[in-house]
């Protein structure tokens, strides 16, 4: 196959691509996966030779807390057009894993080719060392997050981001999409007790803010759920900018 859509319009939305980066980009060759919701798609450990990049659906970056029988973290969740381990590609190893929340497909990268891309197309390798960079600063966001806002602002700026970097991408539209974490993982994620986080969806819906049913999300009041979380996407960077 070759590599993702979703991944040419993020770039393209970010900087202008010549004809010959996206002749490359489009040349390069891919494997692709499906994985059931909870398979593990990135196992942890030493330097792998490739990289993932998610196709459809959304994954979780999970870290397993040791001496601590079944304690877990989720500190990123990834979406259509994201590498999710792309830092993998120039360090030693990776400390957490990469699984399926919901059914996932993605494709991986051999390193080889992204060695060939750093040697002979700087600018595209600027565009992957940016998109690691936005990576770094969406998970300083989420500290941010977690450390100023209530457990129903917090739950409302994750859905205003989730949303945001999907409709950036043309995986989502009109204010819907779906998000099939359940409350457990989402309590991992924004670090609350299930009870905190079944709280903090009722008062949403009570709002008139989201309709969610299942796995499927729909904004009601794009303004209000903003004011709410005190969402600006500056932190996403998705402004164009010639790099």
């Amino acid at each position: 196959m070759a590599i993702s859509e979703y991944f040419i319009r993020y770039l393209q939305r970010c900087d202008h691509l010549s004809d010959a980066d996206l002749a490359r980009l489009r040349a390069m060759p891919t494997r692709h996966y499906q994985a059931a919701p909870g398979e593990v798609i990135v196992e942890p450990g030493p330097k792998a030779s490739q990289s993932c990049m998610m196709l459809r659906g959304i994954s979780a970056r999970l870290h397993r807390l040791k001496g601590r029988s079944g304690q877990q973290v989720i500190t990123a969740l990834h979406v259509p057009g994201d590498f999710v381990d792309l830092h993998g590609f120039v360090l030693n190893g990776l400390s957490h894993a990469v699984i399926a929340i919901g059914p996932v497909e993605v494709e991986f990268v051999d390193h080889s080719e992204l060695v060939e891309i750093t040697r002979n197309y700087p600018h595209l390798t600027r565009l992957l060392w940016r998109a690691t960079l936005i990576d770094a600063e969406i998970h300083r966001q989420w500290l941010v997050a977690a450390a100023s806002l209530r457990s129903n602002a917090h739950l409302a700026h994750l859905l205003c981001e989730i949303y945001t970097r999907l409709n950036v991408v043309g995986a989502a539209t009109d204010l819907h999409f779906s998000m099939p974490l359940l409350q457990r993982e989402l309590a991992d994620l924004l670090g609350y007790s299930p009870i905190h986080v079944n709280r903090a969806v009722r008062d949403l819906r009570d709002r008139g803010l989201v309709r969610w049913v299942g796995a499927e999300i729909t904004i009601l009041d794009w303004d209000g759920l903003v004011r709410l979380a005190r969402f600006d996407p500056d932190y996403l960077d998705l402004g164009r900018e010639p790099t």
